[in-house]
């Protein structure tokens, strides 16, 4: 973890299922940060804050509803926000909610999927935030089990709901992710151990022990990307990571991640992160801090 993280030490309490906080504001104004719990943030009339969560970084529209999973850095910043009355709902639960054997049984798939997704952070969609908005602002009207039923029920209503959008790159968290392929899960092993170098599709085919066609497919249909499009994922988290850590130029960073192109590397990086390196580096370094 970056050591200008600031580590928050939560009032969740080891007897608690979880806490809530409600409150309005005129700015964000808590520092970059990270905990061991889970944070589902609902976030109203904050149109042109930006929100940071691992090595994302956007301006948010007028509402949004964001989960956040166990030491994943996250913050929001005041940035182009113009409102007086930002209203905010935090709710924070124990990573252990579920337990791992629980969390295996077939009736949870959603959740425990939807858990593991948080790790890099989601934004759940504009429909799905209008819909539960009411129950979330109501939530702390509720006591004892109902409390605990109605966040569950929540949770459960956003595992499955629709267009969610995972925020972070899993290389920046160093997550090691399931893709239920012996084969893939090599490749990737192959990948994150030689992304500065020069990788070809052949090269990977070769550890598959596939074709390039079968190879290409095979390697779509069990991550979701090109083999190409998943390389380049891979070199930009490693490149988010020492923007962040390291005051390596931006010319250097590129290199060492597997970028020959500077030109080539800002347009790639500014494509995917909306934002150019060194834009990117400064958002998360200057005394100005990121803001929540």
């Amino acid at each position: 973890m970056n050591r200008n993280l600031l580590k928050e030490i939560t009032p969740l309490t080891a007897s608690d299922c979880f806490t809530i906080f409600e409150r309005t504001k005129k700015e964000f104004d808590f520092p970059l940060h990270y905990h061991e719990e889970m944070e589902l943030n609902f976030i109203i009339n904050a149109k042109g804050a930006k929100r940071f969560v691992g090595d994302h970084m956007a301006e948010i529209e007028e509402t949004e509803l964001v989960l956040v999973g166990s030491n994943l850095p996250h913050a929001w910043k005041t940035h182009h926000c113009k409102s007086k009355e930002i209203h905010e709902i935090t709710i924070q639960f124990h990573k252990e909610l579920f337990d791992e054997k629980m969390l295996g049984r077939n009736q949870l798939r959603f959740i425990r999927e939807m858990f593991e997704n948080s790790k890099r952070g989601i934004l759940f969609s504009k429909a799905t935030t209008q819909q539960l908005g009411q129950r979330l602002k109501q939530l702390r009207s509720k006591q004892g089990f109902d409390s605990v039923l109605e966040l569950l029920s929540i949770l459960h209503d956003l595992s499955i709901s629709r267009n969610m959008r995972i925020l972070s790159d899993a290389t920046f968290s160093n997550l090691q992710l399931n893709y239920n392929s012996r084969r893939i899960e090599k490749v990737m092993e192959y990948m994150n151990k030689n992304f500065d170098k020069a990788i070809r599709l052949s090269d990977a085919a070769k550890i598959a022990n596939m074709t390039e066609v079968s190879f290409s497919r095979f390697f779509k249909f069990h991550t979701g990307l090109s083999f190409m499009d998943s390389l380049l994922d891979i070199r930009l988290g490693h490149a988010s990571r020492l923007l962040i850590d390291t005051n390596q130029p931006v010319s250097e960073v590129a290199y060492n991640c597997g970028f020959n192109n500077i030109s080539n590397f800002n347009r790639i990086f500014k494509k995917k992160k909306e934002c150019t390196p060194k834009k990117f580096r400064e958002d998360y370094t200057s005394e100005n801090r990121v803001f929540i």
